[in-house]
């Protein structure tokens, strides 16, 4: 946060967006937190990651769960890499969504 003190109203902003989003909603904490991780590897942000990381482990998140998380975003990210490569059109049941 020190890197946006320097911008009042973008921090005040940002500050403010994360705490809607990562207070209390539907989601447990633990799992907000992973998602944070998941999105902050495919952005590539080492601050983000090890930041989210050590708040998820605050949270509860087991080592287990870690590697888990680790091995869906590898995946993912090799197959939307796959498919967007090849050009796979998108099927009929999925349109939807």
């Amino acid at each position: 946060w020190r890197a946006l003190a320097h911008d009042p109203v973008t921090l005040k902003r940002t500050w403010e967006s994360v705490k809607e989003v990562m207070g209390p909603g539907v989601l447990e904490p633990k799992v907000k937190e992973m998602i944070y991780i998941a999105v902050s590897i495919a952005h590539a942000c080492p601050y983000c990651i090890h930041s989210h990381t050590a708040n998820a482990r605050a949270k509860g998140m087991t080592e287990e769960e870690y590697r888990e998380l680790l091995a869906i975003v590898g995946m993912a990210s090799e197959t939307n890499r796959l498919v967007t490569a090849l050009g796979v059109p998108i099927d009929e049941e999925y349109e939807v969504v």
